[in-house]
């Protein structure tokens, strides 16, 4: 017997298109699923979480204030940390070796001392300086009154920051071709226009994603500034249980608040990559483009008739 495929009379139109099964994806999302709710179950079950608690203090007004510094702790050092990270990173392509050698020495030395130790020597400046004049005559600034626990934090953070932020700014500059940069100069650009005009506009679509880690990750770093009785989310947190021995409840609001809110940078960043990354063929997915392409269900069959 003659096949469909080899039948003259039989056109592409004729045929049933079916999307491509995927048992082995179903199977593993019940496994996930399955162990999922359990551990779900185990922990909302056992009265040792203290839920009540945690249900009170969530909405709490102390913790609450400890959301908004820690929002602006992080805000503050990331513009530091960018901002003087640029510039770190034009100076380590700079021609000049001097520059070069003082961008590379910032680097090396912030990424290779803690950056915990970097707050504490900050917070504890005026047993070094105790008077700052900045080499102005006539201005001696006592140094315990300029660096509070907040501005410790700000420097500590957002100098070692710098550092990290250098170093992705610095690989977006080179991702983009050494032709852009001779095109500007043949139209007469300077180099400080070509790298504002041409090149930093172009490596943001490289420049971005690190960016929004160093975001999240900042957000989460802030909590080290406890250390320094920063009010933040964490000191807030540890204020509270230190009067009323709930550790566990307290730990899980402040952790309740930190998912949240890397849960809405993260949907930030996402959409941020999405606009720089237009008319590339690489354009991310939605979530729900992404959920449908894992299972297998982003495209239906069809039937067509003659």
């Amino acid at each position: 017997m003659t096949s469909i495929a080899e039948r003259p009379d039989t056109k592409a139109a004729d045929f049933v298109i079916v999307a491509r099964r995927h048992p082995g994806r179903w199977v593993a999302a019940l496994v996930v699923v399955a162990i999922l709710g359990l551990l779900c179950w185990s922990v909302l079950t056992n009265d040792r979480f203290g839920w009540p608690t945690v249900g009170t203090y969530l909405r709490d007004v102390s913790i609450g204030r400890g959301v908004v510094i820690t929002l602006e702790l992080t805000g503050l050092c990331m513009l530091v940390g960018l901002t003087l990270g640029t510039v770190i990173a034009v100076g380590r392509l700079s021609p000049n070796p001097v520059v070069r050698g003082a961008a590379f020495g910032y680097v090396w030395f912030f990424r290779g001392t803690p950056v915990l130790v970097q707050l504490l020597f900050w917070f504890n400046l005026a047993a070094l300086y105790p008077k700052l004049s900045f080499g102005i005559p006539g201005v001696a600034l006592n140094a315990n009154e300029l660096i509070t626990p907040m501005m410790a934090a700000v420097l500590g953070l957002g100098l070692n920051e710098a550092a990290y932020m250098s170093e992705i700014v610095r690989a977006g500059i080179l991702s983009v071709d050494r032709g852009q940069s001779e095109a500007a100069g043949a139209l007469g650009l300077t180099r400080i226009e070509t790298m504002r005009r041409v090149i930093l506009p172009q490596a943001m679509r490289v420049i971005i994603p690190p960016t929004g880690n160093e975001t999240i990750g900042m957000l989460k770093t802030t909590s080290l500034v406890s250390v320094l009785a920063v009010p933040d989310l964490l000191y807030s947190a540890q204020a509270i249980y230190a009067r009323t021995f709930e550790t566990i409840p307290l730990l899980i609001v402040a952790s309740i608040w930190y998912v949240v809110v890397t849960s809405i940078l993260s949907v930030g960043q996402y959409y941020l990559e999405r606009h720089y990354a237009r008319g590339s063929k690489n354009l991310a997915l939605t979530p729900v483009a992404q959920l449908r392409s894992a299972f297998g269900i982003d495209r239906f069959a069809t039937r067509r008739t003659r």
